[in-house]
């Protein structure tokens, strides 16, 4: 016998009565079958439901063939009536994202004159999939247009239209249908077949806002917050842009300017430090000139740094380079012997030193996690 959907005639039912028609193992947990039930099954890129059957916690809801079970971790008895509570927090959440998609997916469809073709609704974020190139711009002023609907709060309707009918109504799907098709509508933005629970009126979504965009195969991947996600996210991005203003000593609105500057000096700041650091090197190699084989021990620097230090030694001493940057039990090195082969020696220092990398063609670079006193005695007290 088919479960009872309670979602359906009534999606802000938060409590229900029902009774107990099977109750089957399932490795550690239960499925529980009632004759009737307002948890919604996971479908159509909707999450499940979450609460409580009596004092058993309700971990997954799911349906198969018509039969809707409850996942919970001790067995109901079979023919008794239990009181349902459903989480009604994560319910009305739900029912703020998936009305929320359904209106910019009408909109977007309709604009661009394409598909959805993948829709899911995270914990965190809905992510929707269209088969068009549409632009940034384009998802923005559709957000626009979204907004201005839901808050001029639009009556939701459900229909089960007849075959008949159904044949003759223009409605967004992802695939063909058989049997009764409920259709989901927002008058003026969205027909849609879907199974999901909605809010009776668009101005319960609140609000609409995109958060992501990208390329995804021949079309693009949004990312979208409705309700109280998308609320939530504002106020929290205005708190950081606040602190960042507060930090820069300008106001919210001008925080973008701040850093386009900040971003400048800086760059400027980076250029001068290099044209130093090179002289410095420049100079530090000068003393040794046909010094032979060489070790530099040095303060931290970056990688890059590390590099140019020792190719700029290596090129004037005669001999193999080895330069250290870092503190012990951190360090950054490059190792340059040109026309030699150092693949062995770094292979030993890399054992002796604990240290990770290597190269060809005479040089290696990496990092190592010893002393200044184990790189000194490796390299024979250079």
């Amino acid at each position: 016998m088919n479960t009872i959907k309670l979602y359906y005639d009534d999606p802000y039912m938060r409590a229900f009565d029902a009774v107990v028609t099977d109750c089957v193992p399932e490795g550690k947990r239960y499925l529980i079958t009632l004759d009737r039930t307002a948890f919604y099954p996971e479908g159509g890129g909707q999450p499940c439901d979450l609460g409580r059957l009596g004092s058993e916690p309700v971990l997954d809801v799911q349906e198969r063939n018509g039969v809707i079970r409850h996942t919970c971790a001790h067995s109901l008895t079979v023919g008794v009536p239990v009181h349902g509570e459903i989480d009604w927090a994560r319910r009305f959440d739900h029912m703020q994202q998936h009305s929320g998609e359904h209106i910019v997916s009408g909109m977007l469809c309709s604009a661009y004159h394409c598909d959805n073709v993948g829709f899911h609704m995270g914990a965190d974020v809905v992510t929707i999939d269209y088969n068009a190139e549409i632009p940034w711009e384009g998802v923005l002023e559709i957000e626009r247009r979204a907004n201005q609907y839901i808050w001029e709060n639009h009556p939701m309707k459900i229909l089960w239209p007849d075959g008949d009918t159904l044949a003759e109504l223009s409605y967004r799907s992802k695939k063909a249908l058989d049997g009764p098709v409920r259709i989901t509508e927002f008058p003026g933005a969205d027909r849609c077949a879907c199974c999901g629970t909605h809010v009776s009126a668009s101005a319960q979504v609140g609000l609409v806002k995109f958060i992501g965009w990208q390329k995804f195969r021949s079309g693009v991947r949004l990312e979208l917050l409705c309700g109280k996600r998308a609320l939530d996210y504002l106020a929290a991005s205005w708190q950081q842009n606040s602190a960042i203003g507060r930090e820069l000593s300008v106001k919210p609105d001008a925080t973008c300017g701040a850093v386009l500057r900040l971003k400048e000096e800086l760059s400027a700041l980076k250029q001068r430090c290099d044209t130093l650091e090179t002289e410095r090197f420049a100079a530090l190699a000068a003393r040794y000139e046909n010094a032979g084989h060489v070790l530099l021990i040095q303060p931290p620097m970056e990688p890059d740094a590390v590099r140019r230090l020792c190719d700029m030694v290596a090129a004037r001493c005669g001999g193999r380079c080895a330069v250290f940057a870092g503190q012990d039990g951190a360090y950054k090195y490059a190792v340059i012997q040109p026309g030699a082969d150092i693949r062995e020696l770094i292979k030993e220092m890399n054992t002796a030193l604990n240290g990770r990398g290597g190269g060809r063609d005479g040089f290696a670079q990496g990092s190592a996690a010893c002393g200044e006193a184990d790189i000194r005695t490796f390299f024979g007290g250079l």
